[in-house]
């Protein structure tokens, strides 16, 4: 409801232009005939394969109109005002007389209130006519949205069937809550093959559901759910992050715990060192759902593309809270660079602005290998609550990566001189050991023999590790931190 009075005031507000980019186009076109007939003017539909029509009423299409040209000249004539729907017509915005054409019957909307509503996926509104354009954003369904949905669908089956629908009152929370970072027209298709499966609503349906959700968040390569959110138990060391989180924990999963809402945390260390598994980890410990963006993908050549793009992973990320929102390898995104246009600094100014405006319980772990590359307005005290360095692991923590790896792998970790292996991997970190130890499982096996201490010793001894190849980087790398960030472990 919401949407529609947002719609509406949109409508009224005398905006000679309005962009709707979406994909659920039936649903907005169903919001503005129901607008067209309470509004004072008509309102009108028109696509390239049926003409211009009357969309709160059904009087027959205009064939004539169907042409783009056609259609905005007819439009530009019209002595009434009206609102005028114009479907998939981003490809035609690129012609300089349908630009000129929609600027003339802008610029005379005072004189006579015709509004141009243009409805697609993706709208490039040209220059000539952004300052006379407004956009309207149809939100995400949140959970009070969905649960009115798995209502309104049950009610139809029941309808179709003469019986009720068998619904667990547990399972149909859990649906409404997962179901959300999707669209209204898919959270019902779901709703809906979970119900005319059986007639019931159950346990059963949710890793289905949950999957095909996850698909359709991941279509686009922008944001990414994680699947793997491992947990702390098989995160060797981080003692002082683990301790910080546990204090966090309570107040970030209650929004009435009656302390400030954790923000987030920057972790910064060495390439291989466990900081994306930690993110994982954070996730794990939270017990709420993991997105990554991924920066690589969010950059689009068209101008404010990359921007919008971000937007709309953020805006995902609200509305699938409380969630862990992981920014990997965050300098990749911020950083200037000499040939971006300006990209990186539009990119930081929106990350910056929803991280201050943000009050969802939305938990950012980002994560960094250079800290140079990072402007200092990401990383000042108040966007995030705490730096942490995740620096290459002491030996205990050394003997309980070993531990963890073996154990993955069947090997009985009693089976090995773990104080040995540990003390012999010194300057390692916690991928190259896992390495080493894939590494040996091969060799082993090509002898036919039994992996033992003396295979993981020879391949370590054959691996110069990175703190040995960037020796002068991570010196580098560890003097900044001293004294700067909070040590992991």
């Amino acid at each position: 409801m919401k949407d529609l009075h947002d719609l509406e005031l949109i409508l009224t507000s005398h905006t000679p232009v309005i962009v709707i980019e979406s994909l659920e186009e039936v649903r907005v076109s169903q919001m503005l005939a129901q607008l067209g007939l309470r509004l004072d003017y008509p309102m009108y539909q028109w696509a390239v394969t049926e003409g211009l029509k009357r969309l709160e009423a059904d009087f027959g299409a205009q064939k004539f109109t169907a042409e783009p040209v056609e259609v905005l000249k007819h439009i530009k004539a019209v002595a009434q005002p009206g609102y005028y729907l114009l479907l998939d017509f981003h490809p035609f915005l690129d012609d300089p007389i349908h630009v000129r054409l929609i600027k003339e019957i802008a610029q005379e909307h005072e004189n006579i209130h015709k509004t141009l509503i243009f409805l697609s996926h993706d709208v490039p509104i040209p220059p000539e006519i952004k300052h006379l354009t407004a956009r309207f954003n149809l939100r995400l369904p949140d959970r009070a949205s969905i649960k009115m949905l798995i209502k309104e669908e049950a009610r139809s089956w029941q309808a179709r069937h003469r019986r009720k629908v068998q619904a667990d009152p547990v399972a149909v929370d859990r649906l409404a809550s997962n179901l959300t970072g999707v669209t209204a027209t898919d959270a019902r298709r779901l709703i809906r093959s979970a119900i005319e499966n059986d007639g019931a609503i159950s346990q059963d349906d949710l890793p289905g559901l949950m999957k095909t959700k996850y698909e359709l968040i991941n279509q686009d390569g922008i944001i990414a759910f994680e699947y793997d959110t491992a947990s702390f138990s098989d995160v060797a060391g981080l003692a002082k992050l683990k301790e910080w989180l546990s204090h966090r924990h309570k107040a970030f999963s209650s929004q009435s715990s009656g302390v400030d809402q954790p923000k987030g945390i920057m972790l910064l260390g060495v390439q291989g060192a466990g900081k994306s598994l930690a993110a994982r980890a954070v996730a794990g410990t939270f017990n709420v759902p993991l997105l990554r963006i991924d920066f690589g993908a969010l950059y689009n050549k068209y101008i404010g593309e990359t921007e919008k793009n971000l937007r709309s992973a953020l805006e995902i990320a609200e509305s699938m809270a409380p969630c862990v929102l992981w920014m990997d390898e965050i300098e990749k995104g911020v950083s200037p660079g000499q040939s971006d246009e300006g990209v990186s600094q539009r990119i930081l100014g929106t990350l910056l602005t929803w991280m201050a405006e943000n009050k969802n319980q939305v938990f950012i772990v980002a994560t960094a290998n250079d800290i140079e590359r990072l402007p200092p307005e990401l990383i000042r005290k108040g966007r995030l609550d705490e730096i942490f360095f995740v620096d290459l692991p002491q030996c205990d923590v050394r003997r309980s990566i070993f531990e963890i790896h073996l154990r993955r792998r069947n090997q009985a970790p009693s089976s090995f001189d773990l104080d040995l292996l540990a003390e012999s991997a010194a300057g390692f970190t916690g991928a190259e050991i896992e390495q080493a130890i894939v590494s040996a499982l091969y060799a082993a096996q090509a002898q036919d023999k039994k992996l033992n201490s003396e295979h993981l010793l020879e391949e370590m001894e054959r691996t110069s590790p990175l703190s040995v190849v960037m020796a002068e980087k991570m010196a580098r790398l560890r003097d900044w931190a001293n004294g700067r960030t909070v040590a992991a472990d």
